[in-house]
């Protein structure tokens, strides 16, 4: 089974005013943008870009993969504005942003894009803040670009997307009491859209994001505002190097790491941090689910406040 036969079930369940650089109209330099605005990437793709707040820099990766900045933004992620100058971005082939030409949706380009915008914002180190599926691609940056991060800060992010997806299989178990059971990647996302089928056909696939319906129907009326861009989440989820679990390598990262996990978000799994072995992490288990910015806003952004200072 092809994995972006999966596309309907897995988009909700797998989250600047710059120094100019001069650019003669090739794709080589990163033009500039302004507050609420674009950015052209090195390889020629318009990014949606939005700089708000004061502080310290601080780049917002959204999950999916496919997702988009906005309902983050507008749904409890600004009341960090007053701590860090925040950096929203619509990935490529995601959101308000443009595809990619040649469709390079490779992980190497979405971690290039993320240098793009670092540089644009004219900063030698910024905060990256990773929702979800975005926890792949900022911890791949903080791979490569090392003395780029200041720190990183995984908000309920996920480094395993086929431990993620066991999780939620074995949540649908608990609720409805079946059974489903899977072992390689093919088979856990097929046993996985199977089980999210039999979950929402009992009303309560909201279960996955929040334990309060209230709560996603909320997200669901940001995230219907206007028509969005879903090209990059129908390529990511037929690229096996993002199945590649990066929890082994974890060790590896010496960098500054806030990890906030939602104690009832059962998309990336209430346990899953316990994976990461960053050897300089600060954990914070915060009674929410997967929009837990949104659900504890306060004791959220009382985290991040804590891990800046």
């Amino acid at each position: 089974m092809q994995l972006t036969n999966i596309l309907p079930m897995a988009k909700k369940c797998l989250t600047f005013l710059a120094l100019l650089l001069l650019s003669s109209g090739g794709y080589g330099a990163i033009r500039a943008f302004h507050a609420d605005s674009s950015i052209t990437t090195s390889d020629g793709v318009k990014l949606y870009l939005k700089a708000s707040g004061k502080g310290s820099p601080c780049i917002f990766i959204h999950g999916g993969p496919g997702a988009w900045s906005k309902s983050f933004e507008v749904l409890g992620g600004n009341a960090l504005e007053s701590t860090l100058k925040m950096y929203y971005y619509d990935q490529r082939g995601s959101g308000r942003s443009e595809n990619s030409a040649n469709g390079d949706y490779s992980l190497a380009r979405m971690v290039e894009d993320i240098e793009n915008i670092r540089q644009a914002a004219g900063a030698a180190q910024v905060y990256l803040m990773a929702h979800s599926f975005g926890g792949i691609l900022a911890y791949n940056y903080a791979l490569r670009y090392p003395g780029h991060v200041k720190g990183l800060m995984f908000l309920n992010a996920t480094l395993s997307i086929n431990n993620s997806l066991q999780s939620q299989i074995a949540f649908v178990n608990s609720k409805l009491g079946t059974s489903f059971h899977a072992g390689d990647s093919a088979a856990v996302v097929t046993t996985y859209s199977k089980a999210m089928t039999a979950l929402r056909g009992k009303g309560l696939g909201y279960q996955m994001l929040s334990d309060k319906e209230a709560n996603v129907k909320k997200l669901d009326s940001v995230d219907n505002w206007a028509q969005r861009n879903y090209t990059f989440g129908r390529a990511a989820l037929g690229m096996a190097e993002y199945f590649t679990d990066f929890t082994q390598s974890t060790g590896q990262l010496s960098l500054p790491v806030l990890v906030i996990s939602g104690a009832a978000d059962h998309n990336i799994g209430p346990d899953h941090y316990k994976l990461f072995r960053f050897p300089n992490q600060k954990v914070f288990v915060i009674q929410g689910g997967h929009m837990l910015y949104f659900e504890n806003n306060a004791a959220f952004v009382d985290a991040v406040a804590g891990f800046v200072r």
